[in-house]
């Protein structure tokens, strides 16, 4: 049986957590904004001005070959803003109700062998919810992951109950993960499924799936934490990551033919009235699905939790939750030294405490391993476990330091540092 770490914080959002009933709205609204700094060429496969269905395509990846985006709900295709590169900047769709759901033919099970399932999830849409470590970004179809992680756990303070997500779709769910154990035939890598201890999700598991209990802390949440303590990732032997709901989508595409239209958000922060839990499109409105539960005065919409979220109109990647923040005015002076260090030429230090362990679950080195990113020593961090973290991994770290930088941006230079190296 699998080590049940007991190290980790809870952090709550102030105010009551999301639970209750889930209400279904679809924004009249949706988009997708690629920042500055983004770099997606793509051949648009809808026009504007043109009425699409839900699940219908909407452009191809011209650096993916077969890699497909769909439209997240019926609708008219508002604006399409592609420059003379072919790079993608925004497209944005309004409502359109009667435009319908696009349908494909389910997939047999004899037909799901891994180059079936791998083009068949491409030109739907959802091979992009399949996450590779080390370094992040898409999985590659042509290196078989050495294993899957399936979240069925979610810690991050304000987050929906993956477990809700799945009520009434256990049937796709164990389909879908049937789809992921064919996508590591080659490799015959198990799939990881981390769920709650005590609450598993599914029942009498595959001879593949490994059931993975874990204490509701942060962050044996995410995937990064189990993936260093089971599979470590590799530049060799990569491992991939997927949240359950999508694992549950992918099997009614496989089921149905049908891309499921909402995914299960919460909206938390002291900026509600009342917490909500909802049933939303992909790239829904934000500032839509808080209309009349915001109090008043000035807020910040954050795409994702108090830790990690970043200020935004539509609900980004693959999200699922969303934090209103009330503004509050800072008063008074700061303690001198607090504000000397806050001006330093050089990062703030980083200080062992007792919460800095436990913001990597007792499972990693936290001060040898962070003073290794800080300082940039990519040989060092390497030995210590960095290729299996991602960013949102060290969330917490900079939330109970307060560093600046922020560690979790220096590991994200870091990572594409190492991951030029290593293609060189």
């Amino acid at each position: 049986m699998s080590r049940i770490w007991r190290k980790g914080l809870s952090i709550s959002v102030p105010g009551p957590q999301p639970g209750g009933t889930i209400d279904r709205q679809i924004t009249e609204e949706a988009s997708l904004v690629i920042p500055a700094t983004g770099d997606l060429r793509v051949e648009a496969l809808a026009l504007e001005g043109e009425t699409v269905a839900q699940g219908q395509p909407l452009f191809r990846d011209l650096r993916h070959d077969g890699l497909i985006t769909c439209a997240p709900m019926a609708g008219r295709v508002a604006r399409l803003d592609i420059d003379s590169a072919r790079r993608l900047r925004q497209v944005t769709l309004f409502h359109e109700p009667g435009a319908g759901r696009y349908e494909r033919s389910p997939l047999p099970l004899d037909q799901r062998d891994l180059q079936t399932l791998t083009e068949h999830l491409r030109a739907a849409g959802l091979w992009q919810l399949l996450r590779a470590r080390p370094f992040g970004g898409l999985a590659d179809p042509a290196r078989p992951p050495a294993a899957i992680f399936v979240m069925a756990l979610d810690t991050r303070p304000g987050a929906p109950d993956p477990r809700r997500a799945l009520d009434g779709q256990e049937a796709h769910f164990a389909s879908g993960l049937a789809a992921l154990a064919a996508l590591t035939a080659q490799t015959e890598g198990p799939i990881f499924l981390c769920h709650r201890e005590g609450a598993a999700p599914v029942q009498g598991p595959g001879p593949r799936i490994r059931l993975l209990p874990a204490a509701p802390l942060h962050p044996w949440g995410l995937a990064g934490l189990h993936i260093h303590a089971q599979r470590p990732a590799t530049p060799d032997r990569p491992v991939w990551d997927i949240a359950a709901e999508d694992v549950a989508a992918i099997g009614a595409l496989l089921d149905t033919g049908l891309l499921p239209e909402t995914r299960l958000v919460s909206l938390t922060g002291t900026g509600l009235r009342e917490t909500r839990l909802v049933r939303c499109q992909p790239w829904a409105d934000l500032r839509g699905l808080c209309q009349g539960h915001v109090r008043p005065g000035q807020n910040t919409i954050l795409s994702g939790s108090l830790l990690e979220g970043r200020p935004a109109r539509w609900l980004l990647g693959t999200d699922r939750q969303a934090t209103i923040t009330a503004y509050h005015p800072s008063h008074g002076r700061g303690h001198w030294f607090l504000s000397a260090l806050s001006h330093a030429a050089r990062p703030l230090p980083l200080i062992p405490t007792a919460a800095l362990e436990q913001s990597m679950g007792g499972a990693l080195p936290a001060v040898a391993l962070l003073r290794a990113i800080a300082s940039g020593d990519a040989e060092t961090a390497q030995t210590l476990g960095v290729l299996s973290l991602l960013p949102e991994d060290l969330a917490l770290a900079d939330y109970v330091t307060g560093a600046e930088p922020r560690l979790s941006a220096l590991l994200a230079a870091l990572l594409a540092r190492m991951a030029e190296e290593e293609a060189a």
